[in-house]
């Protein structure tokens, strides 16, 4: 006949309880978690692991994503900043054509930052190949009527992709799709090639070369540049330049 264990406790004392208890009840077993709790905290973990690395990955990409934005924003700012610098050092010497626009490229001569160290023929254009780009080019400090001749048709050259080597030095400023230019001339903005806003080609050098400086600049050129949806600043941008040789008594 099994006995039964009767456990008697002094009145007032408090009843055992969790491990406690189960140590009066079975004292040959040991306290801890059982198979399903552990099984339930170890879900619980891996729950919290993945959710954690879902969170620092997301972190991740977006820092990721506004850094990329910001070297776009600051790449196409550094871009418009230069064309402006670029325009506003047009040389005014007489026997080279200051600038030109065929349609395809705008080549122009400019000054350099140093006063009398000689000019530089610039040309920006779209290069049109697996990823279309704005792109700059720009020859060597220039002192000499043939240099300049010479480098004025690489620049052309350059902007058709016919010279190899002039493309390895040229500078991509920001994806575009399309691109515009307009002179501002007679209170009218027009096509550059068009009979108001075009210019007649001289030999430097020759009597007709010696006004054509003056007059192949306009008072204003407007750029509109279409940028793609991937960057950070997309669509249409319009971009005025103004004469600073123009006089203000112009409405």
């Amino acid at each position: 006949m099994a006995s039964t264990l009767v456990l008697s406790r002094p009145r007032g004392t408090p009843l055992p309880s969790g491990c406690a208890a189960a140590r009066v009840l079975r004292p040959n077993r040991a306290c801890g978690f059982t198979l399903i709790e552990l099984m339930v905290a170890i879900t619980v973990m891996s729950l919290l692991a993945v959710l954690s690395w879902r969170g620092l990955d997301g972190m991740a990409r977006a820092q990721a994503q506004t850094s990329l934005r910001a070297d776009q924003v600051l790449t196409l700012q550094a871009g418009l900043a230069q064309w402006k610098i670029d325009l506003d050092a047009l040389s005014h010497t007489p026997q080279v054509n200051p600038l030109d626009w065929d349609g395809r490229v705008l080549r122009l001569t400019r000054r350099t930052a140093t006063p009398g160290d000689g000019l530089l023929v610039v040309a920006w254009t779209r290069r049109a190949d697996a990823a279309e780009h704005w792109v700059r080019w720009q020859s060597p400090v220039l002192r000499t009527i043939s240099g300049w001749s010479g480098a004025w048709n690489r620049a052309g050259a350059w902007a058709k992709g016919e010279s190899t080597e002039d493309q390895s030095s040229e500078v991509r400023i920001t994806p575009l799709e399309d691109w515009q230019i307009f002179y501002y001339r007679g209170n009218a903005w027009t096509n550059p090639m068009s009979s108001a806003g075009g210019q007649m080609a001289a030999t430097p050098g020759s009597p007709a070369a010696q006004g054509i400086s003056q007059a192949a600049i306009p008072d204003g050129i407007r750029l509109l540049l279409t940028l793609p949806v991937t960057q950070a600043v997309s669509g249409r941008l319009t971009v005025d330049w103004v004469n600073p040789t123009l006089s203000g008594d112009k409405s």
